[in-house]
């Protein structure tokens, strides 16, 4: 079966130091999941990441109810985590998290590695779509974010960093 790579770029005008915790905190995931997709942790809290810790999630893909399960196989905070899905929509899930401070901000890289459930025709008639969807949301909503946390903070003289929307 056909694997298939989605790359994103977003970067932030916070440090690294502010990034990286928001990122460790799994619960913080809905704030940056799109509104329909109904995204929500079940595994109570509180979640310390590091290799081995097991997350479940409910979301909802297209009005169907689905319970998805990740693994944290690698962590190397604060530069790079990785989750891996063990059951959900995806027959491969492979997200790797990557933070380089750039610019006196941060760069948020996101690397998935999938293969969903009905090959590559399910791929291209509804899953490349909505992924590319769903890494448009975060990169807004983590502009958002942090913008707002610069602003909060009187920060704002930090620079924002280019980087290119969705690779």
């Amino acid at each position: 079966m056909k694997e298939f790579t989605f790359q994103s770029e977003t970067c932030v005008p916070r440090p690294l130091s502010e990034v990286f915790p928001f990122f460790a905190e799994p619960r913080n995931l809905q704030a940056l999941t799109p509104p329909w997709l109904k995204f929500q942790v079940l595994t109570p809290s509180p979640i310390i990441l590091r290799p081995g810790t097991l997350i479940d999630y409910r979301i909802m893909i297209h009005g169907l109810p689905i319970r998805w399960r990740t693994e944290i196989a690698e962590w190397d905070p604060p530069h790079r985590f990785v989750d891996v899905q063990l059951s959900g929509p995806y027959t491969l899930w492979h997200h790797t998290h990557t933070f380089k401070e750039r610019d006196g901000g941060t760069l948020c890289l996101d690397r998935v590695r999938y293969r969903p459930i009905g090959g590559a025709l399910v791929h291209w008639l509804f899953v490349r779509r909505d992924v590319e969807r769903i890494f448009e949301y975060r990169q807004q909503r983590l502009k958002d974010i942090f913008a707002s946390t610069a602003n909060a903070s009187r920060k704002s003289s930090l620079p924002e960093c280019d980087s290119p929307a969705v690779a």
